[in-house]
C-alpha cells in the first residue's frame, strides 16, 4: 500500500494551491500503476503513481472512488471539490535545465533593434515582455497589462499597468518605461530611435500616464491591429535608463527568465528570474539555446543527450525516424510561416507582371511539398496562412503550367535563345528554405526559358544584402510573423512592391469599422496579390519538431514569436 502519497497542483490563480493527500491506495492499484479518481464535469482524467509519487494524466474514464485497504472508501466529493477548482492535477517537477536547438546564431538579442525570428524565439516572453502577448495559441492576452479598455471611436486605448513587477536588474517597471519605449518606437529617426519599424506605430497621436498604474494611447484614426501591433516582439519593453547598446547583446526584461549569457558562436543560456511577478513559475532552472542548423547534427545531438529539443524546423525525414524511437516525440501543428520566394519588384525585369506571373506558373507547389519536403506542408495562393482569420484559399490561382509561363516570357521577350537568366540567393541556416529553393530553382531552369544560378550565403549576410539593401533578384526565406500581409503595403520592404491599390485595400482593412468590413478588404488584398503574382507563395510550413519524453508541458501550439518555457518542466 502507498501512503502519504501527496499531489500538487498549480491553479489557474498563481496565487494559489492545493495539496491533496491520498492516505491509502489499494496495493493491487498500486501494482497496476493506476487508480481511478472520479470524474470532475466532462473531464476524464487518470492518475499513473511510481515509486517516486509522480502523478501523470491518461486518457481513460474513471468515475470510481477510491478504496483504501481496510475498505474505507475516500469520499469522492472531496476530490471533484479540489479538481474542480484545479482542473488538471499535474505534478511538476522544479529545477533541472534543458537544452533547445535553434537555426541561427542573431547578431543580437533586442528584437526592437535587429531584425530575425530566432531573436525573438529566445527573448519573447521568455526574457522581455510587453504589454500584451501572443499565447502558443495565437490568442492576444495580458501580459505587462492586466487588462484594456478601448474607447467606442477606437482611438483611445487605456492599459491598467501590472504593480509590483521589477526588470531584471532589480529596477522596477513603471509607465514611464512604457512611455518611453513607445515614444521611441514611433520616432521616424530610426539612426536616433535606434527602433526598427516606427511605421508600426505611426498611427500613435499620444501616450500619457494619468497615474502611475495607467497607461492611454490616442491614436490619429482607428487602427485593427493596434493590439497585434503591441503583441509584436518590436514591441517589447525594457528599462527605460538602460543603454541600447547593452540592451543589443545582453537584454534585461521582466520575463520568467534572465539573459544570463551569450557564448558566441555556441549558445545562450538564460536563467530562473526567482523574482518573477507569476508565483511558482519558471519550473526550470536554465534554458540553453544551442545554435545548430545542420539537422543531421540536430538529430545525433537528439539522439545522443546532448540535445532535449528540436524546436522547429525538424527535417522530414528525421521526423520520420524520430517518430519509431519511444524515447522521442515528434510534434507537428499549423503555424503562420509561410515560405515566400520573394521578386525585387523594383528591378527589372521583375517590375513586369508576366514576368513574376510566368514564373509562379512554372513552380509546382503540390511537387515542392511532396518531393522537398516530404508531404509537410500547406499549399497556399498569397500571403496568408489558412490559421490567420480572413484567409482566403487562393491555393490553385496560378496553378502549375508551364506551356502558359513559357507564352508569358516570350510575350515579355525571353525565349530558349534568348533566356532570362538571374540568381537566387538562399539563406545557408535555413534547411526548410533552402531545399524549397533549390527545388524550385530545379523546375524554373527545366522551363528553357529560364537559366537560374544559386547564391548560397550566411543569414546576417542575407539581411545585409538582401532585406536591407534589397540588393538580389530573387530570393526565399520563412516569413514566421503573423499578419504579416502588411508589408505588401510597405513600398520600402525588401520586395520592393509598390502598388497603391494594395496600399488602399489595406488601409481599409486597419480602419474598417467592423470585422466583417475588415476580413472583405483583407480578402481583397490578398486576391490582389495573387492577380499582381507580387511574390510566389510556395507553402505554410509546418510546425515540425521533436523532444525526448522526460520533457513535459512542451507548448501545443505554434502561433506565438516565442519557444515558450516557463511552464516547460523535466520528468526526473
Amino acid at each position: 500500500m502507498l501512503r502519504g502519497a501527496k499531489l500538487q497542483s498549480r491553479l489557474p490563480s498563481p496565487d494559489f494551491r492545493a495539496i491533496v493527500y491520498l492516505r491509502a491506495v489499494p496495493k493491487k492499484a498500486y501494482q497496476q500503476g493506476f487508480f481511478r479518481i472520479g470524474r470532475v464535469e466532462k473531464t476524464q482524467l487518470m492518475f499513473w503513481w511510481s515509486p517516486r509519487y509522480r502523478a501523470h494524466p491518461r486518457d481513460a474514464a474513471m468515475n470510481r472512488d477510491i478504496p483504501t485497504r481496510g475498505g474505507i472508501v475516500m469520499k469522492r466529493w472531496l476530490l471533484v471539490g479540489v479538481l474542480a477548482l484545479v482542473g488538471l492535477a499535474w505534478a511538476q517537477q522544479r529545477g533541472g535545465s534543458i537544452t533547445i536547438a535553434i537555426q541561427t546564431e542573431p547578431a543580437a538579442w533586442d528584437p526592437t533593434q535587429v531584425a530575425g525570428a530566432d531573436i525573438s524565439r529566445v527573448v519573447y516572453d521568455n526574457v522581455l515582455q510587453g504589454l500584451v502577448k501572443r499565447n502558443p495559441k495565437g490568442e492576444i492576452v495580458p501580459s505587462l497589462a492586466t487588462r484594456w479598455t478601448v474607447s467606442n471611436s477606437g482611438l483611445t486605448y487605456t492599459f491598467t499597468l501590472r504593480q509590483g513587477v521589477k526588470f531584471h536588474d532589480g529596477s522596477d517597471f513603471t509607465a514611464q518605461d512604457v512611455l518611453a519605449k513607445f515614444n521611441r518606437a514611433r520616432n521616424p529617426d530610426t539612426r536616433a530611435s535606434g527602433h526598427l519599424r516606427p511605421d508600426l506605430y505611426r498611427d500613435i497621436a499620444s501616450i500619457t500616464s494619468p497615474n502611475p498604474s495607467t497607461v492611454v494611447f490616442s491614436l490619429r484614426q482607428p487602427n485593427n491591429d493596434f493590439l497585434f501591433i503591441l503583441s509584436r516582439p518590436e514591441s517589447l519593453i525594457g528599462p527605460s535608463q538602460r543603454p541600447l547598446a547593452e540592451q543589443r547583446v545582453q537584454p534585461i526584461g521582466t520575463g520568467p527568465f534572465r539573459f544570463a549569457g551569450w557564448e558566441r558562436g555556441v549558445a545562450v543560456r538564460l536563467e530562473r528570474n526567482p523574482n518573477y511577478y507569476v508565483q511558482g513559475l519558471p519550473y526550470l532552472d536554465r534554458v540553453n539555446f544551442r545554435f545548430l542548423g545542420d539537422g543531421d547534427a540536430q538529430l545525433a545531438g537528439l539522439r545522443a543527450g546532448d540535445l532535449d529539443v528540436i524546436a522547429y524546423a525538424l527535417l522530414p525525414e528525421n521526423a520520420l525516424v524520430l517518430s519509431r524511437d519511444p524515447n522521442f516525440k515528434v510534434f507537428s501543428g499549423s503555424a503562420t510561416a509561410e515560405a515566400v520566394a520573394g521578386f525585387n519588384n523594383s528591378r527589372p525585369p521583375f517590375n513586369d507582371v508576366r514576368v513574376r506571373r510566368a514564373i509562379t506558373l512554372a513552380t509546382n507547389k503540390d511537387e515542392l511539398i511532396q518531393g522537398a519536403m516530404l508531404g509537410y506542408g500547406t499549399k497556399i495562393g498569397s500571403m496568408r496562412s489558412p490559421g490567420e482569420a480572413c484567409y482566403v484559399d487562393l491555393s490553385n490561382f496560378n496553378a502549375y503550367n508551364p506551356d502558359e509561363a513559357r507564352r508569358l516570357l516570350a510575350e515579355a521577350g525571353f525565349t530558349n535563345q534568348n533566356p532570362l537568366r538571374f540568381t537566387f540567393n538562399l539563406a545557408a541556416e535555413f534547411p526548410y528554405e533552402r531545399r524549397i529553393g533549390e527545388a524550385m530553382v530545379a523546375q524554373l531552369n527545366k522551363l528553357g526559358p529560364l537559366q537560374v544560378t544559386i547564391q548560397v550565403t550566411d543569414f546576417n549576410t542575407w539581411l545585409q544584402r538582401v532585406f536591407r539593401q534589397a540588393d538580389y533578384a530573387m530570393t526565399i526565406i520563412g516569413h514566421v510573423e503573423a499578419n504579416d500581409i502588411g508589408n505588401y503595403a510597405n513600398a520600402n520592404y525588401y520586395w520592393r512592391y509598390n502598388n497603391p491599390r494594395f496600399q488602399q485595400l489595406f488601409t481599409q482593412y486597419l480602419r474598417a469599422p467592423n470585422q466583417t468590413k475588415a476580413c472583405e478588404a483583407l480578402a481583397a488584398a490578398q486576391r490582389l496579390l495573387a492577380e499582381d503574382a507580387a511574390g510566389v507563395w510556395t507553402m505554410s510550413l509546418p510546425a515540425l519538431g521533436a523532444y525526448r519524453v522526460r520533457i513535459q508541458n512542451w507548448p501545443d501550439g505554434f502561433l506565438t514569436p516565442a519557444i515558450s518555457v516557463a511552464e516547460v518542466w523535466v520528468r526526473q
